[in-house]
């Protein structure tokens, strides 16, 4: 195979290049194949070829002989590769491993059990896009244990596949330990009425109180400070919520620099809101992190994929908008459902994007002591 005419040290100087052989060199000793070398060339994985090898297994099959081995119909596989983030492999190309095969063999069981296409798309996505943030967070992870000062391309490489190969068999045991846990929290916190049990479908359109937090001023902090630190705070977000929510109230997702909670419970929603914003006002005491502000709604909302849907939450993310920095901000039903549990202020009606009249807000804070 001639490296250079394939373009495999385009671009790199002397001491680069020089490295560059050397990790190709032991890759070819290691026994990839051209196509996976350049395969791992086109898309600038070079680096982590041989982890990808100790993740998932030698590639020895085609996506052809995937969908001849188990039976699945080809373009359910393809559509539910593209759900996933995965890339579709070129026809005849010897990119798919074992943990492929019994994966499409687990989609004929599911379709066995009755699970439609939509169903197994749908899933798929959600899946995906959580397992696709999680991976990266771990081959983030990874890369810093195993990187030192002076590597060159090959002793990273080797570095990294031996600290792959030992992580990974822990990896599924720890992944369907969250799941399960997550799995039995969302069945204790689920309710399927009369209605829904006669009808044989999963609720609908409910009653919910959504709310959204963000960090005021996290657009100018990000041309104030590095990408990496910029990143940090808002996982710094992430984690603080984390430590304030509990049932009934749900974390839905994370969006950049916001949050978005939802219950079935407005005041437990309120006090979850109330308490984020004085555990981020404690972070932020010597000014290191900036203060959130809360826009909270009630109303109609329908939970899909692993997210909701719905007036309620459109309207959560205007108030949020129009919120004080410090401050917790909510809708008159909101108010009515908790006017009891906090003390409330009128915020005065305000125009709110897509509504053609003005809508009453009113400002929360927990009751004063012996209220």
């Amino acid at each position: 195979m001639d490296f250079d005419a394939e373009g495999f040290y385009d671009g790199l100087d002397d001491q680069a290049r020089a490295e560059r052989e050397e990790l190709l060199g032991w890759l070819v000793e290691e026994g990839f194949s051209e196509a996976e070398l350049r395969r791992a060339q086109r898309r600038g994985l070079l680096l982590f070829l041989a982890a990808e090898r100790e993740v998932g297994g030698e590639a020895t099959y085609t996506f052809e002989d995937v969908v001849a081995q188990s039976g699945a119909d080809p373009e359910l596989l393809a559509r539910l590769r593209r759900g996933n983030g995965l890339p579709q492999p070129e026809p005849g190309a010897v990119e798919l491993t074992a943990v492929d095969l019994e994966g499409a063999r687990t989609t004929e069981r599911l379709l066995a059990m009755g699970l439609s296409e939509d169903q197994m798309a749908s899933t798929g996505r959600v899946l995906g896009r959580s397992l696709a943030t999680a991976a990266e967070a771990m081959r983030a992870l990874m890369l810093e244990v195993v990187l030192e000062p002076g590597n060159t391309e090959r002793e990273l490489a080797q570095r990294y596949a031996a600290a792959v190969n030992e992580i990974m068999p822990l990896v599924g045991p720890l992944v369907l330990g969250l799941l399960s846990q997550h799995l039995r929290n969302m069945v204790q916190g689920e309710a399927i009425g009369a209605a829904e049990r006669q009808a044989g479908t999963l609720p609908g359109a409910r009653e919910t109180t959504v709310a959204f937090a963000d960090l005021v001023g996290f657009t100018r902090l990000g041309e104030e400070i590095a990408p990496e630190d910029l990143g940090s705070v808002a996982e710094r977000l992430f984690s603080i919520t984390r430590e304030v929510v509990e049932p009934p109230v749900r974390l839905v997702k994370t969006i950049g620099d916001a949050v978005m909670l939802t219950s079935n419970d407005a005041a437990a929603l309120v006090e979850t809101a109330l308490k984020l914003v004085a555990a981020t006002d404690a972070e932020g005491a010597d000014g290191a992190f900036p203060q959130v502000r809360v826009g909270v709604a009630y109303g109609l909302a329908v939970p899909r994929g692993g997210d909701v849907f719905g007036r309620a939450v459109n309207l959560a993310s205007r108030v949020t908008s129009i919120a004080r920095a410090g401050s917790v901000l909510a809708t008159r039903d909101v108010r009515d459902h908790t006017s009891e549990d906090f003390s409330w202020s009128s915020a005065r009606a305000r125009r709110v994007k897509g509504l053609p009249d003005p809508v009453p807000l009113y400002r929360a804070r927990p009751l004063a002591a012996g209220s």
